[in-house]
Formats: C-alpha cells, structure tokens, sequence
C-alpha cells in the first residue's frame, strides 16, 4: 500500500531510458533519472518520497522534504495565484496552499506555520495554516515533566503559544524564555504543569532541580578552566547567560543558588569565584 505524501521503501522492477520504475502492485512509480543514486538496479529495494506530478501522476524523488503529511512546518511563499499560493517545502514541485486553507492571505516571500495532508478531493498533498482545528487538548498523550517537541504558533501578551508533538497546544510564559523565539521555530520543551482544564504551561529547562544537579558540573569545570573566576550573577542579562552557559537565567540562578549552600563558590558584586 502507498503512502502519498510519506517515505517508501520499495523494489526496482524495470529501467528505462528516463529512470527506473519501482513496483507499487501495478504499473509502476517513476524515480525520474535525475534522482537516481549511482549503482542502483532493478531487485534492488529503495526509500523514496512519494507524492503528484504536475500531470498528477505519482512520482518518486530521492529529495527531502521540509515535512512529510502529518507534519507541521515553517514554510516559505513562492508565488501567490488567484486560487492559492505555493510554499517551498524542499521539492522541484512547490506545495499548494489553497486561498480557503490560509488564514489572512500569503504574500511572495513571507514564512508560515502549515500542516501537511492530504486532500480528499485531489488525493494530493496539500498545505493548510487552519491547524487549530486538528489541534485538541480533550484528550491529552503528555504528562508533567515529559520532555517534548514544540512549534512556535504565535506570540501573545502572555508568551508564546506552542503546539506540542504535534497534537496538543500550550502557554510558554513570557518570564521563561530566554531567547528570541520566531514563529515556525520548532525547540525541545518541557510539560511543567497540566491544569484541571486540560491547559498546559511549558517551560524549556527541565523542571526542578534535576537539571541543576546536571548544571553545577558544568559551571565548576568553567571556573577551573578561567582561574577561579567567572564574571557573571544573579543580574546578568539572560541573553548572556544562556550564550555562555547554555542555559535559562533561572537555572542559572537556581545552580549557583546550590553550590553557593554547598560553599562551593562566593557570590560577589562582580561575579562568582570558586571556593579554594
């Protein structure tokens, strides 16, 4: 069974002047020559990306896309007709994205957050920026402190709105990110806490101090490395803070906090030195 629109892993049944033809159970799916590995012959079994010509024949490509149906992607507007506009998602056929599927109109150029499926009337892959409807908290797959894969949907007044795995929506307050997030971005998150609403609230750290206990090794090691002496606190701008150590300014915090109790280092004015 093919899946339009998703990676295939099939046999070469014959060869032709303009590529090989793999077997799909009936006539065949054409991997055009120019997307030909070199050595491959027929018996030989392949994955391929599958989905419509522009004659709306199927075809196989050795391509990535940016996606694959399912999937929720940051992608670029290449054109605009009467009736759509096409998106750049990694292959020589753009994707469609009709003027019903969009939600304030696509510009040449611009960048937006999609989902790919399939259309029930073409059978062709497809676009679509409505993905709030496909998205549902009713019935949640996460738990508190998973670790989890976010899209950036949109900024508000309260932070960033996420979509997580794909399946599920949630709040990362404004007072836990500690770098500038654009729309389309896809990071690794945590689940922090899970209302009785089903609302879920984020975070990028690792809730608690589990991470801590992973953070004062590494801050320790950089102190050794700059002789006792490093010239960041409490006050240092977050945007530093996690250039230079990798983390959010509250982890930082929350470390320093720990091997300060363990008098490991000093806490001054300037920064924090080690404890001879």
């Amino acid at each position: 069974m093919i899946q339009v629109g998703n990676y295939n892993t099939l046999k070469v049944s014959r060869k032709t002047d303009f590529g090989f033809y793999l077997d799909d159970g009936e006539d065949g799916i054409l991997l055009p020559k120019r997307f030909v590995p070199g050595g491959l012959q027929i018996g030989d079994e392949i994955k391929v990306f599958i989905y419509h010509d522009s004659d709306n024949r199927l075809i196989a490509t050795t391509q990535e896309p940016k996606g694959v149906v399912g999937d929720i992607v940051s992608l670029k507007c290449v054109s605009t007709t009467e009736h759509g506009a096409f998106l750049d998602w990694g292959l020589m056929k753009d994707i469609f994205v009709a003027k019903s599927q969009q939600l304030t109109g696509m510009h040449k150029g611009g960048e937006y957050l999609v989902k790919i499926y399939i259309d029930e009337q073409t059978g062709r892959v497809a676009a679509t920026e409505k993905i709030d409807k496909q998205i549902s908290n009713d019935v949640l797959t996460v738990k508190e402190k998973e670790e989890v894969d976010l899209h950036v949907q949109r900024q508000t007044d309260l932070g960033y709105v996420m979509i997580i795995n794909g399946k599920h929506t949630g709040l990362l307050h404004a007072n836990e990110v500690y770098r500038k997030l654009y729309v389309g971005n896809k990071i690794k998150g945590y689940i922090k806490t899970i209302r009785k609403d089903n609302k879920i609230d984020l975070v990028l750290d690792k809730p608690g101090y589990e991470r801590v206990n992973k953070e004062e090794e590494k801050i320790l090691k950089l102190l050794e490395a700059k002789k006792g002496f490093l010239p960041y606190n409490d006050k240092t701008d977050p945007q530093i803070i996690y250039t230079v150590f990798g983390m959010s300014k509250k982890t930082f915090k929350m470390t320093i906090g720990s091997l300060y109790k363990q008098r490991k280092i000093e806490l001054t004015d300037k920064g924090i030195k080690i404890v001879e």
